[in-house]
């Protein structure tokens, strides 16, 4: 049952805003105002929706005492009681509690996992895969970090990911991803299983993380390309420590001072990161809120090239259109990981 006392705080919330923002509210505060407007917005529109649903399924059956509007009446109420699970469904879909980092851009990290050269080389084909989805999506695929290997394989690669709902439709992909395939360095034919890492982030903002300088070590290296390549003569790739936690972060471009940006946002997005994880930590022991259990070291899919099936063993998702899913076709299988954790968190709320 939708409780009516939150619906109507809802809504009176909203019209305060409205208010609020019609009378012309102080600098500093409208942008703030603007975004729980824009946020609430959605929700307040499911629950008219609902409630005009109901309001005409009343109407109907005030009509079947009418001889005149009965047969009308007898035709309209069914299709109206029909629509109405689905209406009460989207609301309790639209009052979840947000995660106020879904609509941010993202920082996505791969590494090869086990496998060697084959799963540098798989490493390599995710990559690709997550640009055609960015770039399918009308998203900026920005490569921060890139260490190849003389195969075409990839040893890291960091990557910055700008858009609207970057973080929403990536943030189940973190996790151990599994290739089963006949490497192309394999003569007898033989499958072999290897694995590659993504890390997804989002990324943080000034407000989330704030670094004391006196915890970074930053220091300037030579850069160099895939491989060694097209080494340069300045030393312009920057690495930055941030000592209390350890963690190495560095960033290779022309432009020193572009370095420095980038990897100083990398650096925060990460920390931000462990800080969500922390808060998530300290809410639920055992983290069963986060899509299985949120740990990347658990394998979430695998990739089967002989059979062209994908398989997310999150949800037991099996899709037998791999060449599409390398080409960057993930929505289906992330509506069904997002569908399967809203669902998540209903049963938690019932």
């Amino acid at each position: 049952m939708i409780p009516e006392d939150r619906l109507r705080q809802i809504e009176d919330r909203f019209q305060f805003l409205e208010a609020k923002m019609n009378a012309g509210a102080e600098a500093g505060e409208i942008a703030q105002l603007a975004k729980e407007y824009s946020d609430l917005k959605p929700v307040v529109d499911q629950i008219a929706l609902w409630r005009q649903l109901r309001a005409d399924i009343a109407d109907a059956q005030g009509m079947l005492d009418d001889p005149d509007m009965r047969e009308l009446a007898e035709e309209e109420l069914p299709v109206l009681r029909k629509r109405l699970p689905q209406a009460e469904h989207a609301l309790q879909l639209a009052l979840l509690p947000k995660d106020d980092a879904d609509a941010r851009s993202a920082i996505v990290e791969i590494r090869p996992g086990t496998g060697g050269e084959e799963a540098a080389l798989f490493a390599g084909d995710l990559l690709r895969m997550y640009q055609r989805y960015a770039e399918a999506r009308g998203w900026t695929f920005e490569i921060i970090e890139e260490n190849a290997t003389e195969l075409g394989g990839i040893k890291e690669v960091v990557a910055h990911v700008k858009g609207q709902n970057v973080f929403a439709r990536l943030k189940f992909e973190s996790g151990v991803h599994r290739v089963q395939r006949v490497p192309t360095t394999e003569s007898g034919g033989r499958i072999h299983t290897s694995a590659a890492t993504v890390a997804v982030l989002p990324e943080a903002e000034d407000v989330d993380i704030q670094i004391d300088a006196g915890d970074l070590r930053i220091d300037t290296m030579r850069s160099s390309g895939a491989g060694g390549q097209h080494v340069n003569t300045t030393d312009s790739a920057v690495r930055i420590t941030h000592l209390p936690s350890g963690i190495v972060v560095t960033s290779s471009e022309k432009s020193q001072h572009r370095n420095r940006e980038i990897a100083m946002q990398v650096l925060k997005s990460r920390l931000y990161d462990l800080e969500r994880q922390r808060v998530d930590s300290a809410r639920s022991a055992d983290r069963k809120a986060q899509v299985g259990s949120g740990d990347r070291s658990e394998r979430i899919r695998t990739y089967n090239f002989p059979q062209g099936r994908m398989t997310d063993h999150r949800i037991n998702l099996t899709l037998y259109k791999l060449d599409q899913v390398m080409q960057g076709d993930l929505d289906e299988i992330v509506d069904a990981l997002t569908a399967d954790f809203q669902a998540t968190q209903l049963a938690a709320l019932s």
